[in-house]
C-alpha cells in the first residue's frame, strides 16, 4: 500500500509540474526566438506542414550548446536503440550531471527508464525535463503513456490533452486518445 501510494503522490507531483509549467508558456518568449516561432507555426499548421514543423522543432530540442553533452546524447539514443538500455540510462545520466539544464537529456533518460518499466524514475526525469521546457509536447506525451500504462486512464487523457493544445497534429497523441476511448468506452470519462 505505501509503494502505491508513493507512486501516486509523484504522478501526482508530475501532472501538477506540467499544470503549472503550463500556464507559464509565455514566459519563455526571449530565451529561443526560433523555437517560439516554430512552435507558433505547429499550432496553425495543417497536418502536412505540422509534421515538418515538429522535427524542426525536435531538432531544436536535441541542440544542446556542448559538444561533450551532444556525444552522450548521441550514444544514448544509440544504445536506446539498439536495445542496450542500461548502457543508455549510463550515458544519459552522464548528460544529466554534465548538462543538467538540457531538457531532452532528461527526457531521453525517462524513455530509457520507461523500456525498463522503472516509472518512478521515468516521471521524476519527465517532471524534471518539463521544468525545464514545459512545452516539450512529447515529454508530455511519454508521461501520458505512462500513465496509461500505470492505470491513470483519466491523467493519461488530460496530459494527452495538453499535447493537442501544444501539437493539434501530434499523431501519438490522436492515436493515445483513440485507444483510451475504446479501452474506457469513450470520450465521458
Amino acid at each position: 500500500m505505501g509503494i502505491h501510494r508513493t507512486f501516486h503522490n509523484c504522478i501526482v507531483a508530475a501532472l501538477w509540474a506540467v499544470w503549472l509549467c503550463a500556464a507559464s508558456f509565455p514566459v519563455q518568449a526571449e530565451e529561443n526566438v526560433r523555437l517560439d516561432r516554430l512552435l507558433a507555426d505547429l499550432q496553425e499548421a495543417d497536418s502536412d506542414n505540422a509534421q515538418r514543423i515538429a522535427r524542426d522543432i525536435e531538432h531544436e530540442w536535441t541542440k544542446s550548446g556542448s559538444p561533450s553533452a551532444d556525444l552522450l546524447l548521441k550514444r544514448g539514443r544509440d544504445a536506446l536503440e539498439a536495445g542496450e538500455t542500461e548502457a543508455a540510462i549510463d550515458h544519459l545520466t552522464a548528460l544529466t550531471d554534465h548538462a543538467p539544464e538540457f531538457a531532452e537529456g532528461w527526457h531521453m533518460r525517462a524513455l530509457a527508464f520507461a523500456s525498463i518499466e522503472r516509472f518512478g524514475p521515468a516521471i521524476a526525469d519527465l517532471e524534471q525535463a518539463l521544468a525545464l521546457e514545459p512545452r516539450h509536447f512529447n515529454a508530455i506525451a511519454s508521461l501520458a503513456g505512462i500513465l496509461y500504462q500505470v492505470g491513470y486512464p483519466d491523467m493519461s487523457r488530460e496530459a494527452l490533452e495538453m499535447v493537442l493544445e501544444l501539437h493539434p497534429h501530434h499523431t501519438q497523441a490522436l492515436d493515445s486518445l483513440g485507444a483510451i476511448d475504446s479501452d474506457t468506452g469513450g470520450a465521458d470519462l
